[in-house]
């Protein structure tokens, strides 16, 4: 048929769009690394934010899921129903031609789920070259009231034409997306299942175009003892006997009676596609897609017949299958590609190899205690103190406060939280009652109020200056800690905002000028102006968290 040999076209050209592609990767072309910026702050949503700036901070082992675009498609095909009468077009007429269009709009879940929303329209047609007579005595059969009841059991050739429109639900599964070798999918394979719902309406070419029963005399194919004609043969004969107007209602299912409105079903539907990437925001689609509603009159025949033309008492389900030809298209900004074409393996390739790559760091271990600098999540840890296999100080008894620190080395849970010194709340044991006193602050620290603008954490370049002086004054002084105190309690945004300037500070301090996150006191949501981040020498003694969490994260802009 016409509509397979477009259908193969279709696909040979994108096979050789394909080829062209990957020479065009193996050149080093726009698409070589297929993955993403980690670092990129606006391809993450709001609402992961959190664990993307603990990702950053090195708190937290995984980056945060990118937002990803939509794919919205239009596709066309060939529809036939698999039923009592053999799906096939008479091609003079182009109302008989069984062809389909559709509209897809599909969002990625994570790298393998997507959910797909497909609407279709199509036109099924049909007809049997084998002759039947189980319409005889029948009186709600179309046959038997388009005049051939008269005719004393007249041998008739079924046929059909079915419109129908189907919207469905559907969860489509990458199978091939997880790769070792390569950075991206060039062909993405898919499976697909799906609910949905189907209205449709079957009509029957009974008359010819004056409006009586066709005479189909000498078409070749009688009843048992008959002489036979070749399926071909008879095929044409047909073909060129039918006019194509399809006049007459089929049998329904709500009534088993001729009807001119539309049934109603509802559907479950399967597939398998192939998915070629053609450029950086377009790929083309090729796929099988098989509904199935239950019912036995999508075709408008209830009942197969043999060669004799003996109708078979056993109904059976017809099924539509859809087999199409789709071009797709990425739509948002500030989006990676749909995650169907990202390799979740990306950021772990990457990562590896950057550390690999970057010997400055990794061949290094600037506070000895025998982590390399790029795995050291704790880089000036102090000489001689134990840590984990990422290069923290340990804390046997999880109570926040590292052992070379902890003045109370076994914290019961029950007497914790735990003061600055890791204490706990219950009485002092008599080995700790005489601890030595807190190291003395120093005064020579420089203490200073940084401005912000409104509404913003994002810090000044007279700040980064202010921040600068203070990063030399801490360092000419290594036993002494800063207090970065932010302004702002009027609101739950101002305190918000506080905690997000603090941060910004010491990120600023620990990141930009190296200077360890433990020498920092964190403090937020304090009087005097909301627009103002004040900071200072640590009293003698004096103690807090050098990181807290958020107050508010969903109040952020």
């Amino acid at each position: 048929m016409a509509s397979k040999k477009y259908l193969l076209l279709a696909g040979f050209i994108a096979l050789f769009s394909t080829s062209a592609l990957q020479a065009q990767d193996a050149g080093g072309g726009m698409y070589r690394g297929g993955g993403y910026d980690f670092n990129d702050t606006s391809l993450i949503p709001a609402n992961r934010l959190a664990q993307h700036r603990d990702f950053m901070n090195g708190q937290y082992d995984f980056p945060a899921k990118p937002r990803n675009q939509w794919e919205i498609g239009v596709n066309f095909g060939q529809v036939n129903i698999f039923g009592d009468i053999t799906s096939k077009s008479i091609a003079t007429h182009k109302s008989a031609m069984p062809l389909g269009f559709g509209l897809t709009v599909r969002k990625a879940l994570g790298y393998v789920v997507s959910t797909r929303l497909q609407f279709m329209h199509g036109t099924a047609s049909g007809f049997n070259y084998q002759a039947a007579t189980g319409y005889a005595n029948k009186p709600n059969n179309p046959w038997y009231n388009a005049g051939y009841g008269n005719m004393a059991n007249k041998s008739v050739y079924y046929n059909y034409k079915t419109t129908m429109n189907e919207l469905s639900l559907q969860a489509v599964f990458a199978l091939n997306n997880l790769k070792f070798h390569s950075a991206r999918n060039k062909v993405s394979y898919y499976a697909l299942v799906g609910l949905g719902g189907i209205s449709y309406k079957s009509m029957v070419d009974a008359k010819d175009a004056s409006g009586n029963a066709y005479n189909f005399d000498g078409i070749g194919q009688g009843l048992s003892g008959s002489t036979y004609d070749n399926k071909k043969t008879i095929n044409d004969r047909l073909k060129t006997l039918f006019d194509g107007n399809y006049e007459s209602n089929a049998e329904s299912n709500s009534n088993r009676k001729a009807s001119s409105t539309n049934t109603m079903r509802g559907s479950i539907t399967a597939g398998a596609g192939l998915q070629f990437r053609l450029g950086k925001s377009v790929s083309l689609s090729i796929e099988d897609r098989i509904i199935y509603t239950g019912d036995d009159l999508l075709d408008g025949q209830r009942w197969q017949e043999n060669t004799t033309g003996t109708a078979s008492l056993t109904p059976q389900s017809d099924n539509i299958n859809y087999l199409s030809i789709g071009i797709n298209f990425n739509l948002g900004g500030n989006s990676v590609a749909p995650l169907w074409w990202v390799n979740p393996l990306d950021y772990g390739y990457n990562a590896l190899k950057n550390k690999s790559a970057s010997t400055s760091k990794c061949d290094l271990d600037a506070d000895g205690d025998g982590i390399s600098d790029c795995f050291d999540r704790c880089p000036n840890t102090p000489n001689g103190v134990s840590v984990d296999s990422h290069g923290c100080p340990f804390d046997t008894d999880g109570d926040g406060v590292a052992d070379y620190k902890d003045k109370q080395l076994i914290t019961p849970t029950e007497c914790q939280p735990v003061d600055a010194d890791g204490v706990g709340r219950c009485p002092d044991p008599a080995c700790c009652k005489d601890r030595p006193a807190a190291p003395v602050g120093c005064g020579s620290v420089s203490s200073g109020t940084i401005s912000f603008g409104a509404g913003s954490a994002k810090l000044s370049s007279g700040g980064m200056s202010q921040l600068n002086s203070l990063a030399n004054s801490l360092r000419s002084n290594p036993n002494c800690k800063a207090v970065i105190n932010g302004n702002g309690n009027g609101s739950k945004i101002e305190q918000q905002r506080s905690w997000d300037r603090v941060n910004s500070v010491i990120n600023y301090m620990v990141d930009k000028q190296g200077i360890d996150r433990d020498r920092f006191i964190f403090q937020y949501g304090t009087g005097g102006d909301a627009n103002s981040v004040e900071y200072r020498a640590a009293d003698p003694g004096q103690e807090g968290p050098s990181n807290t969490p958020p107050p508010f994260p969903n109040l952020r802009k």
